[in-house]
């Protein structure tokens, strides 16, 4: 099945990499020590995958994979500072070691950062990501300060459980889709979690299953409805958060690494990162 991407303005939002990149590199200057640099790395990291991909829909150009791996680097370091074992954690960015304070609970380090600091990680093949962001206390999680619905915490213990393979990972996951029902969202309104948040929750659930036709189904639904939540109005299709269907595009990343064929196209889904084409390319 094939699910066509709506038009960007290419050339527009092209002409404003540049100045999003320096913003970025002023930001990883402080992320050693800085909160707020830290926090604004987060979110330029991933504006800057995410925009590159609108010209290079299937991420083939080196620039576009350099800036997911950076995405993958910053999210990830700041979850491995999170928690205070010592005085610092060295972390790989952009081929430097830098030393990063550690923080504990921040408004940075939410749920829904971690599950995109999951996501970004299994699409650049980081197992040992993968293994400290799954043995991060979803109390911390909890205590940044703000307020979300109960089923993103759900939902991490439903992948910290599946990568760890712990035996709870049935019960972690029922609770999620129960919890991901438009009919639960306080925080997030019914559209947004019918649309975006529980299709990938799905798509795990079909690939715990094995079930192939099934899981090509719920990844099709998941890319359609991604489609329709981002072309829903003007506001949302020019806004660069729906250049790439994030969550599905990393658990059909799991499918495809274990096994299962991908059988969905689409502009949404970079077909470099879902075939991990610049593997062996880089040390991350």
């Amino acid at each position: 099945m094939i699910v066509l991407r709506q038009d960007y303005p290419k050339d527009a939002m092209a002409a404003v990499v540049p100045v999003m990149e320096e913003s970025l590199s002023d930001s990883l200057q402080e992320i050693e020590t800085s909160h707020n640099s830290r926090s604004s790395a987060v979110t330029e990291s991933m504006n800057v995958a995410l925009v590159r991909c609108v010209g290079d829909p299937g991420a083939v150009m080196l620039e576009t994979w350099e800036s997911w791996l950076l995405a993958m680097q910053v999210h990830s370091a700041v979850f491995a500072a999170a928690v205070p074992d010592g005085e610092a954690v060295t972390c790989k960015i952009r081929q430097e070691e830098r030393r990063l304070a550690t923080t504990g609970p921040q408004t940075y380090l939410n749920a829904d950062a971690w599950l995109d600091a999951f996501y970004l990680s299994v699409i650049c093949r980081e197992g040992a990501r993968l293994d400290m962001l799954a043995r991060v206390p979803v109390s911390l999680l909890r205590d940044f300060g703000g307020t979300l619905d109960e089923y993103a915490y759900a939902w991490v213990e439903t992948l910290q459980s599946f990568w760890l393979r712990r035996d709870d990972l049935r019960t972690h996951l029922v609770r999620a889709v129960d919890l991901s029902a438009p009919e639960q969202a306080r925080v997030l309104d019914a559209e947004t979690m019918t649309k975006l948040r529980y299709p990938p929750i799905m798509m795990l659930y079909r690939y715990l299953r094995n079930d192939a036709a099934g899981f090509n189904e719920a990844f099709a639904d998941a890319v359609r409805w991604h489609k329709e939540y981002w072309t829903a109005d003007e506001d949302r299709a020019l806004n660069i958060q729906g250049v790439v269907a994030l969550a599905p595009l990393a658990i059909a990343c799991l499918a495809k690494a274990n096994g299962i064929p991908v059988e969905v196209e689409s502009g949404y889904l970079p077909e470099a990162l879902l075939d991990f084409a610049w593997r062996g390319e880089f040390d991350a």
